[in-house]
């Protein structure tokens, strides 16, 4: 089973959503950004690393959500993070939007990443 993380980067009361390419696996999908992490490299510390890769922005995780094994292939492991800084690059996705939690559900997302969007519904419902 391969580990990947993702993030969802928050920023004034927004999070950071992200359109796979038209080269990728599943194709103009929507994600939260993230990816494989390397061997023995720490969940936080990969996230950090393949959110500057792929996007070019500095980011601060500080919780770990639910993770989702999808198809006995692959776990996804969510983590909130914080916006650190930065201008973000479209380096591997085709687009991006920072969008209030309650817009989640109105964009078509990759199946591994419908869980992580239901947990953080549930989890912004709690804060107000």
């Amino acid at each position: 089973m391969i580990t990947v993380v993702c993030a969802l980067i928050e920023h004034n009361n927004r999070v950071l959503i992200a359109q796979r390419g038209e080269k990728m696996q599943q194709a103009l999908l929507w994600e939260f950004p993230g990816g494989k992490l390397e061997r023995g490299e720490a969940e936080t510390d990969g996230l950090v690393r393949e959110i500057q890769e792929e996007l070019a922005i500095t980011v601060q995780p500080y919780q770990r959500l639910s993770a989702v094994n999808h198809n006995n292939a692959l776990q996804l492991v969510p983590y909130l993070c914080h916006f650190r800084g930065g201008i973000v690059q479209l380096l591997e996705h085709r687009a991006y939007y920072w969008v209030v939690p309650e817009e989640l559900p109105k964009y078509t997302w990759c199946p591994a990443d419908v869980p992580v969007v239901e947990e953080y519904l549930q989890l912004t419902k709690c804060r107000d």
